[in-house]
């Protein structure tokens, strides 16, 4: 558990959350970045129930879990204005943990088979135009004349970044091994511990070649096999991208956005340009059909304003 999470929990609990966090990294396969906000929602949800009779130190009493309990921890963050998008996370969050405290034998039942979940937002997601992107990554190239590694380095990972639409933790999962210059193919491991290899094109290969080239100025004898390291020699952290990526798109004078809106923008480009929605599926690795078809509406809503701002009788 980290810090904020401890804050967060009692010490009791420790324990069952412990077992609970080994769980979902090795039989749900998450992330460490989905396992700390799932983790996060399991201790906010414990410490709202009544404690332990007679536990030695403060521990939350499972026994009290039940459908009421949920709703009214669901309700206190409806209360706060939390978005609709983050209830309907939290509410998957509960119902995993009560689905797993079930089969493990701590809850007799499963309150969280009848919890409804509040169904998100469609909020349409912050893309850049063709344009945009390209003054973005003319920026991140200019800057990259220098020859520092580290600019050489950030040219490449938004090149590669837009050019395949991969998720921010997968860019810095890529090992040396998984690039395929010649045929210009990455292998990504995606969610779930799913493979699945994507393309790019000469921009990004020549941006990645460039790149490693100057590698070797960052790495040390203990440094990992990452295509991308930080500073210190260790892999690339997603923070320092999410940071590169707002002083690159000030500096082009584009709007802001954070590394998961170059995917929304990959996305969407693929889509404007004519390519079918299995395909981007594959390439972006989502396990369902539905959750690519949100940018065909990103790409209708732009038709739409070309269509009024240029026709005569728009």
């Amino acid at each position: 558990m980290t810090e904020a999470e401890a804050e967060q929990s009692r010490p009791g609990d420790e324990e069952l959350l412990h077992a609970y966090a080994g769980y979902l990294e090795a039989q749900r396969g998450m992330s460490p970045h989905t396992v700390r906000a799932y983790l996060g929602d399991a201790a906010q949800l414990l410490v709202t129930l009544p404690l332990q009779p007679g536990a030695a130190v403060e521990t939350s009493d499972l026994a009290a879990l039940d459908l009421t309990a949920l709703r009214a921890w669901l309700a206190d963050q409806s209360r706060r204005r939390m978005a609709r998008s983050t209830l309907a996370r939290r509410s998957a969050a509960a119902r995993a943990f009560t689905a797993w405290a079930n089969r493990t034998g701590r809850l007799a039942t499963d309150p969280g088979l009848r919890l409804l979940a509040p169904r998100p937002d469609n909020v349409v997601p912050t893309v850049l135009a063709v344009d945009e992107a390209a003054a973005m990554l003319d920026v991140a190239r200019t800057r990259a004349d220098d020859a520092e590694p580290a600019h050489l380095r950030d040219w490449a990972a938004l090149e590669l970044l837009y050019a395949t639409g991969v998720r921010v933790s997968e860019l810095v999962g890529i090992d040396l091994a998984d690039v395929d210059l010649q045929q210009r193919l990455v292998r990504v491991l995606g969610k779930g511990g799913k493979e699945r290899m994507v393309p790019f094109g000469l921009p990004a290969s020549k941006a990645v070649q460039a790149w490693l080239a100057a590698r070797a100025d960052l790495a040390t004898p203990t440094s990992p096999d990452a295509l991308f390291l930080g500073v210190r020699g260790g892999r690339l952290d997603v923070r320092q991208l999410r940071e590169t990526v707002h002083q690159l798109t000030a500096l082009a004078g584009v709007r802001d956005l954070a590394p998961h809106g170059l995917r929304h923008s990959a996305a969407t480009h693929l889509l404007e340009g004519g390519s079918d929605l299995r395909s981007v599926q594959e390439v972006l690795g989502h396990a369902s059909l539905a959750t690519t078809q949100r940018y065909t509406h990103i790409s209708s809503e732009r038709l739409r304003a070309a269509f009024t701002q240029a026709h005569p009788r728009a």
